[in-house]
């Protein structure tokens, strides 16, 4: 994920010197997984699990990820898997050729390490979501290519490199893969494979990529253990965690305060990274968030259970930046919004995030999935999603193939295009909204069900362990207030249903069948519990009131709900050149940016319209925003650019002579070049 400067991943590439594998062949163990297989993987109404919790000696998680497919998309959080699918991520295999019928993941002598199963990864549940049959068998592939071509000693995937971390990526896709076709062959093969690295891990140690990415695998490890027991496989978790980077310390003693450089970290051409460069790598911090909710299933450390609040709230205060992400373009970079994310980090951080708040039900990580989902995430992908971008800048006021003061990226880096700066986030960006809109609603593990992020969808699962139920989630949120949740048991049965109450929502309102349930308080989940019955209706409204929140150097932010608001720059999309189905571009401001707003938060409430429209089309496409928001403010001409980028923002109050404009603010991702990070005008009384 590193290009033009220090060392590169294409330098990590070329210096793999790695022993082939055995020669791969079909594995000879038989058996079927413990786990029914209700019906038609594709069918709307049926998921083909049982419902799985922690086996002993696992700690209890508050909530269960429901298998793939028992939460399914509509309206318009469908119709943004359905843009994925008809866009870039639909069709890369047919001209990208790292992700093509030449991968060595399909038995090819291309790419062997680590995009194909990226891609997979996203592949699988977008495909099964959508209930495609084009990319199901696209997704079919892949997976038969691993499951069928397992060596006699339990290694899986090409012979090319023996490197544990692509392998850590793939046995997410086999999990996912597996709750949605229940096919018998992945079982066998997860437990050859871990049975094979238990014997090898003493001899050949987890490195570089693999070390500090070492808790992905033993989700993997937790998830098999609670569908197929075996002591063994704890085992392995545990050298995993000896052998692997402890995030927990890392944070306990964060050093990493200020923006980096290539030179404090010791980045050279032709080199592995330095320590230093895999500690302070975004997406490696990222996928490092969820370490601690996931090893404290194993060691029941109160220390280990807070690690992960920890992390969020240091990230915050010396990287964070306003759109729910920390600075990392592509190591920390500090908090000035100028500086960037890059769209690997983004997906990441959300797949962290649904693992963690499954873990301890914290409802402020659903605060936070939320607005990384739905602002940070279409963000950086343009409304088609033909063209993305590797890094994205809250106060992005040009995108151009030109140097920036990031702190290790190239100069292509926030171009909109195939694969900007490097190729990682092309094969892995199309998890984000699957694996979210699978994370929607989680089981509580006692025969309930909890709403912990909320989006247009159906849920079809089994309660009070037996019972058939689908709830229908019908709402405009995060660009409404209003959710309606319509439950459907097959027969009465008696439940509980948990719904997060955002921390924001301050006056939320819950009722049943029109009666109010008491208290919602801001930033818990609010339990009911009673006999359902088929059409029995909750209703929530969650008001959002347009407010402030303070950055860097004491600006501001304006949110409504879990949306950020931005001042778009009317850009003009200029072809740098054609890329196979798709191309590269260059964005031009065509419009000021440099304002400051006249508001603050004893104001907001009257400073800041609220603009409603109708909610159709695309919600993250300019011209289709449901929501904008009016704000007064002056244009400050001594904020200028430097270095292709917007200058911080100018410490305020700020005075100014120039006029008082009225100011259009549109949800973020909306705006592909904008200001989301404003100085504060001083008041003129």
């Amino acid at each position: 994920m590193i290009k033009s400067a220090g060392s590169t991943r294409r330098d990590f590439l070329k210096v793999l010197c790695l022993p082939a594998a055995a020669v791969l062949s079909p594995p000879g163990a038989e058996g079927r997984p413990d786990l029914a297989r209700e019906s038609d993987p594709t069918s709307p109404t049926v998921a083909t699990e049982r419902l799985t919790s922690n086996r002993a000696p696992l700690a209890e998680s508050s909530f269960y990820p429901l298998p793939l497919t028992a939460v399914r998309p509509t309206g318009w959080l469908r119709q943004q898997l359905e843009v994925h699918a008809s866009g870039l991520s639909g069709h890369l295999d047919e001209f990208w050729p790292d992700v093509g019928s030449n991968s060595g993941w399909l038995g090819g002598s291309g790419e062997s390490w680590e995009r194909g199963p990226y891609f997979v990864d996203g592949l699988v549940p977008l495909a099964y979501l959508l209930q495609d049959e084009r990319l199901i068998a696209k997704a079919q592939q892949w997976m038969d290519w691993t499951l069928d071509h397992q060596a006699p000693n339990g290694m899986i995937g090409p012979t090319s490199n023996d490197d544990w971390w692509p392998r850590i990526v793939i046995l997410k896709a086999l999990t996912q893969y597996h709750e949605a076709t229940a096919d018998p062959r992945v079982i066998p093969v997860m437990q050859h494979y871990f049975a094979y690295q238990a014997r090898e891990l003493a001899a050949r140690p987890l490195r570089d990529w693999g070390k500090y990415r070492w808790q992905d695998e033993v989700l993997s490890i937790q998830w098999l253990y609670n569908r197929a027991e075996n002591p063994e496989l704890l085992a392995l978790a545990e050298m995993l965690h000896r052998q692997g980077y402890e995030w927990r310390s890392q944070f306990e003693n964060f050093r990493f305060t200020e923006k980096t450089n290539r030179d404090d970290l010791a980045l050279r051409h032709n080199q592995l990274p330095s320590d230093l460069a895999m500690q302070t790598h975004g997406v490696n911090n990222a996928m490092g968030l969820k370490s601690s909710a996931v090893w404290w299933l194993v060691s029941k450390d109160p220390a280990d259970r807070e690690g992960l609040l920890r992390q969020l709230r240091t990230l915050d205060q010396y990287h964070g930046i306003p759109n729910g992400m920390f600075s990392a373009d592509e190591h920390f970079a500090g908090r000035n919004p100028s500086q960037g994310i890059e769209l690997c980090a983004v997906v990441e951080t959300m797949f962290s995030l649904e693992q963690g708040l499954a873990i301890l039900g914290d409802a402020a990580l659903g605060d936070r999935l939320e607005q990384i989902a739905y602002n940070a995430l279409p963000g950086g992908i343009t409304a088609d999603a033909w063209a993305h971008q590797y890094d994205q800048e809250p106060n992005q006021i040009l995108c151009s193939l030109s140097p920036r003061p990031w702190s290790t990226n190239g100069p292509e880096s926030n171009l909109f295009g195939l694969e900007p700066n490097f190729g990682c986030c092309t094969a892995n960006m199309h998890q984000g909204w699957p694996k979210f809109a699978s994370s929607l609603w989680m089981s509580d593990g006692k025969g309930g069900l909890a709403a912990v992020a909320y989006g247009p969808s159906q849920v079809h699962t089994l309660v009070a362990n037996k019972t058939p139920v689908l709830i229908e989630e019908e709402t405009e949120y995060p660009f409404g207030e209003e959710v309606t949740l319509r439950v459907n048991p097959e027969s009465p049965a008696e439940f509980p249903l948990s719904l997060r109450i955002p921390g924001w929502a301050h006056g939320a309102q819950v009722r049943v069948n029109h009666r109010a349930i008491e208290p919602c308080e801001p930033g818990t989940f609010i339990t009911v519990t009673r006999r359902w019955r088929r059409g029995d209706r909750v209703e929530l409204r969650f008001p959002m009131q347009p407010r402030v929140t303070r950055w860097y150097q004491n600006s501001m932010a304006v949110e409504r709900g879990p949306l950020i608001f931005s001042l778009d720059l009317q850009g003009e999309w200029r072809k740098l050149g054609p890329r196979g189905m798709t191309a590269d571009w260059e964005v031009y401001p065509r419009s000021t940016w440099n304002y400051a707003l006249d508001v603050n938060e004893q104001t907001a409430e009257s400073a800041l319209q609220l603009h409603r429209g109708k909610l159709g089309g695309n919600p993250f496409a300019l011209e289709g925003v449901p929501v904008r928001i009016m704000a007064k403010g002056r244009r400050v001409p001594e904020w200028r650019k430097e270095n292709n980028v917007a200058a911080a923002p100018p410490q305020g109050p700020l005075t100014t002579n120039e006029p008082e404009e009225t100011l259009t603010l549109v949800p973020y991702a909306a705006a592909k070049l904008r200001i989301t990070a404003f100085p504060e005008l001083k008041s003129v009384t």
